[in-house]
């Protein structure tokens, strides 16, 4: 299946800024399963390319001088086979055990203990019991946008009870590495189809084992992530793997608008839907 997608993130500040950086995580990664047809990024500034310790594609780009807006822009095409749920172990990468650690926003509480020791049991790192897992905490932390932030953590939001797609992939990692088994956050695009979700999307991988290798699972759908899911960062959470981030000397208030469009075509098909 063939993804296509655009995606853009607005800023319009109050006054001028004279210097701003920005931190950009928005090209798919090159991971079994996915491949990357066409992309292209257009932002003005300085820009610098490196790979950081996750293996993300990040651009640094700084731009020094004054601008009352800034536009970033990706756009390209992108390859999903149907088996992309389960990816092999890296190679050369950061050890699954890097995953292990808890962060600020995966810090479990008792209640996300809990959760964990109901659905996880005995065998926490085999798939049936990791789909139970995810079909809880769906139930625990229902998909409600405005009520949380990107500051919000797992245990916060369990406590509410509601939540976006980064905070159910925030439980789901944090239940995993409480139970002993390393998990990673992921960040990309859903094609979400009719069914209203937001095309920016967030689900988590866990690590089966050296002879499976990772299992990615979108709790927000129920489901192994597939061919709707395109792959941009990995990291211990949100803060790792966040599509942009930045920095900026003056402008004063701001506000952010961002658009993204996904549409999809099966490889070989006739027919393009959003």
């Amino acid at each position: 299946m063939l993804l296509h997608i655009r995606h853009e993130t607005r800023y319009e500040y109050q006054e001028p800024v004279s210097y701003s950086i920005q931190a950009l995580k928005l090209t798919p990664r090159a991971d079994p399963g996915q491949r990357v047809v066409s992309w292209r990024l257009l932002v003005p500034g300085e820009r610098l390319e490196q790979v950081d310790p996750f293996g993300n594609l990040t651009h640094v780009v700084t731009l020094e001088t004054p601008h009352r807006t800034l536009s970033i822009v990706v756009e390209g095409s992108v390859e999903i086979d149907d088996d992309s749920s389960m990816m092999p172990p890296d190679t050369g990468g950061l050890s699954p055990l890097a995953y292990l650690a808890p962060t600020a926003l995966t810090r479990p509480s008792a209640a996300v203990r809990n959760l964990a020791e109901r659905h996880l049991g005995r065998h926490p790192a085999a798939p049936d019991t990791l789909m139970d897992l995810v079909t809880g905490i769906r139930a625990a932390v229902a998909y409600q946008p405005g009520i949380t932030n990107v500051a919000h953590s797992a245990a916060e939001a369990l406590d509410l009870g509601v939540g976006v797609c980064q905070d159910q992939a925030h439980v789901l990692v944090a239940c995993c590495r409480a139970a002993g088994v390393p998990a990673r956050y992921v960040s990309g695009y859903f094609h979400s189809g009719d069914l209203g979700e937001a095309a920016s999307h967030a689900w988590a991988d866990v690590w089966l084992g050296p002879d499976q290798g990772w299992l990615s699972l979108d709790v927000t759908h129920a489901e192994q992530a597939g061919t709707r899911h395109c792959r941009l960062a990995v990291g211990r959470d949100y803060l790792d793997a966040a599509p942009v981030r930045g920095v900026r000397r003056g402008g004063g208030y701001e506000t952010m608008a961002v658009t993204v469009q996904v549409t999809v075509q099966v490889v070989g098909g006739q027919g393009q839907q959003q």
